[in-house]
């Protein structure tokens, strides 16, 4: 914003140099960023942050340099005594909650021509183009009171009607700068009985425009909703000094001063007759009030300010304030629509006590013994675990796309179709909250294949999001993974199969996590290939899955030409982590030898290992320390519809060394016991 310094002299009785009042201005928040003469006059070039809409104006930067020097702050007549009655016209606000004030005056008998050689000059130093004399002031009054006006053309207002209202569907107007454009069903507009004749806020139209055959003026103030014109310009690809202001906030209860001051320089500088004020105020202003203790402002800046410094500091800035002993209440005034916690008034006070006046602390960070939080604790550790397998982790955004649950396979029934829509949403693609990590691993699986990666193992940790019908979703916390890895020609043979290193890498993790008692049953997943995948459940609980990804959901995906396996797995961890020992109990390192034997049993096919083990470690005897898997055998001299499994038994007592022949009768009984309980044979 440009700020001609005479013009800034004209409301604050100032004697310091104007490099002095560009450096206190600068230290008080408004930043100078350049100084430039012209003539004889000094032009400030000031940097005014979104939230001081008020100091878009002369009288604003006034008031700062008025408390800054404590000097008094002189602002020019705008009082009307009295008005010519008014009584043709009339003004209708349909859409309050948009425009909640609204004034206007007409002016007869008006003459159009330049205007004189000052407002020229100032106008131009400001960088705003002059016009003529009625435009030029409606301009001049912007700049100097910081509140936006329009002049229409009287005789062109159909009807003598002024209506505030939105645009409705099909609604076009051709604006000043003779662009004809279609607004928005939701675009402010000012309606004469007719036609709109204004884009509230942003532009007037060129059918009600000044020109040198106006004679009848109808001056428009008025305060409109910052988000509504923000929006309007934004859609329309609108910007103007009007629209500038008004996006950012004006004062509505300055919109009567401003009109009056505008209507008194038109009957100056272009003659005429004021008439009487029409003002529709629907929604009156209702001021707010804080109240805070002197005690907290001190301990937040880090000062020792008296009470009656702050009061006299908020006083010189045209801020209210009550002193009630250990506390005082502020009340802020309508152009100060930011100040509104105690923090705020804090950085009022702050910025005239000046900065450099506040002594610099070292912030103390005390070192806390509270135990940390040990569902973070838990956490990192899964983290760390997966790393240890070479999985690299991966950050997604928590959106996705209805047609990902499509391309899976999701059932209509199943509840990762209650997503969450949003409303405005950063892409077509990404329009929903996500209810699985899936897709999103898999768009990091091909954006990594189609850059030449041969080998990919990435790990997520992040929430999902469920519609349960209530006013906040539900939110779960997942582990989701995805393994891939090109079989290229190597020295080294590898055998093992991609799902079974990735099922290792689960099992690391939860043997990080100290849980034990965790089991793998085949998965019905829609999108996994059936015979390579396993739910997960852990204590009989569900918790989640892992497995192969189908060929069809290769095929869908676009995942076709790859030569090896994708393997997926996702964990709920609200519900894992319910499993996490609280604490560890110590067990002694055993004193006696161990001894292993192996059985081999050929059984039904669709027998799972997991009940054999159960059932071999639920046998009666407190020698059996442990069972593991070794073997898994089909076709051959197996016959149809059979397979064969062969386990590892570990043997121990706690007590003494065991003998051979001790644990060659246990095992016997133990192997009697399984074969009549499977229906098996002895391989």
């Amino acid at each position: 914003m440009r700020v001609p310094y005479e013009w800034l002299k004209e409301f604050v009785d100032i004697s310091a140099y104007h490099e002095e009042v560009a450096d206190r201005l600068t230290m008080t928040g408004f930043e100078v960023e350049g100084i430039e003469s012209i003539d004889d006059d000094v032009i400030f070039e000031m940097n005014v942050t979104p939230n001081r809409p008020d100091c878009l104006s002369i009288l604003g930067v006034a008031r700062e340099v008025s408390a800054a020097f404590n000097v008094s702050l002189k602002i020019p007549s705008y009082e009307i005594k009295e008005g010519q009655p008014f009584s043709d016209y009339s003004v209708e606000i349909l859409k309050p909650e948009l425009c909640r004030r609204y004034a206007g005056r007409l002016i007869t008998g008006v003459k159009i021509s330049d205007s004189p050689e000052w407002i020229k000059i100032r106008l131009l130093k400001c960088g705003i183009r002059p016009i003529n004399n009625v435009v030029d002031i409606t301009n001049y009054v912007l700049l100097e009171f910081g509140h936006p006006l329009h002049a229409f053309d009287a005789d062109t207002i159909k009807g003598k009607k002024i209506k505030v209202d939105i645009a409705g569907s099909n609604s076009k107007i051709v604006t000043l700068d003779g662009v004809e454009r279609l607004l928005h069903e939701d675009a402010l507009l000012i309606w004469d009985n007719i036609r709109p004749i204004a884009v509230a806020g942003v532009m007037g139209g060129i059918n009600t425009e000044v020109t040198e055959k106006t004679k009848y003026i109808f001056l428009e103030s008025a305060y409109f909703d910052p988000v509504s014109i923000r929006k309007t310009s934004k859609v329309l690809n609108l910007k103007s000094e009007s629209s500038y202001r008004f996006e950012r906030g004006t004062d509505i209860e300055f919109i009567e001063k401003a009109l009056n001051r505008a209507a008194l320089l038109i009957k100056e500088v272009a003659g005429g007759t004021i008439h009487e004020i029409i003002d529709a105020y629907p929604l009156k202003y209702k001021p707010c009030q804080i109240e805070i203790k002197y005690e907290k402002i001190n301990k937040l800046l880090g000062t020792d300010i008296s009470k009656s410094n702050m009061l006299e500091i908020l006083k010189g800035l045209g801020i209210h304030t009550e002193d009630r002993g250990e506390v005082f209440v502020v009340y802020p005034p309508p152009h100060r629509l930011d100040i509104k916690r105690y923090n705020d008034v804090a950085e009022e006070i702050a910025r005239m006590y000046c900065y450099d006046r506040i002594p610099v602390t070292i912030p103390r960070s005390p070192l806390s013994s509270v135990q940390l939080n040990k569902k973070a604790t838990h956490l990192k550790s899964i983290k760390e675990a997966m790393r240890k397998a070479g999985f690299t982790e991966a950050i997604n955004y928590s959106f996705m796309s209805m047609s990902n649950l499509d391309k899976l396979g999701i059932p209509d029934a199943d509840r990762r179709r209650k997503v969450i829509m949003l409303s405005n949403p950063l892409s077509k693609e990404e329009c929903v909250l996500r209810t699985t990590l899936v897709p999103s691993l898999i768009g990091n699986l091909k954006y990594n294949l189609d850059r030449g990666m041969k080998e990919i193992r990435l790990f997520e940790v992040s929430r999902i999001f469920e519609d349960i019908g209530q006013m906040l979703p539900s939110e779960e916390l997942k582990l989701g993974g995805i393994f891939y890895r090109d079989r290229f020609p190597t020295l080294w043979k590898e055998d093992i199969q991609e799902f079974f290193t990735t099922k290792g890498a689960l099992e690391s993790m939860l043997e990080e996590l100290k849980i034990s008692d965790y089991r793998f049953y085949p998965s019905s997943e829609p999108f996994l290939q059936k015979g390579k995948a396993s739910d997960i459940y852990v204590s009989d609980s569900y918790t989640g899955y892992i497995g192969v990804l189908g060929p069809d959901m290769v095929e869908k995906l676009d995942l076709k030409k790859q030569k090896t396996e994708v393997v997926l797995f996702e964990i709920n961890l609200e519900v894992l982590l319910k499993f996490v020992p609280y604490s560890i109990q110590y067990i002694s390192v055993p004193k006696y030898p161990y001894i292993e034997r192996d059985i081999a049993i050929v059984v039904d096919e669709t027998t799972p290992s997991l009940k054999i083990k159960k059932m071999i470690m639920s046998y009666p005897s407190e020698l059996i320390e442990e069972v593991s898997v070794f073997d898994y055998y089909k076709g051959g001299n197996i016959p149809e519809g059979k397979k064969s499994l062969a386990f590892n038994i570990v043997y121990r007592s706690r007590e003494k060394t065991l003998t051979d022949e001790e644990v060659e009768d246990i095992h016997s009984a133990l192997l009697n016991y399984v074969i009549e309980k499977t229906g098996g044979s002895l391989r």
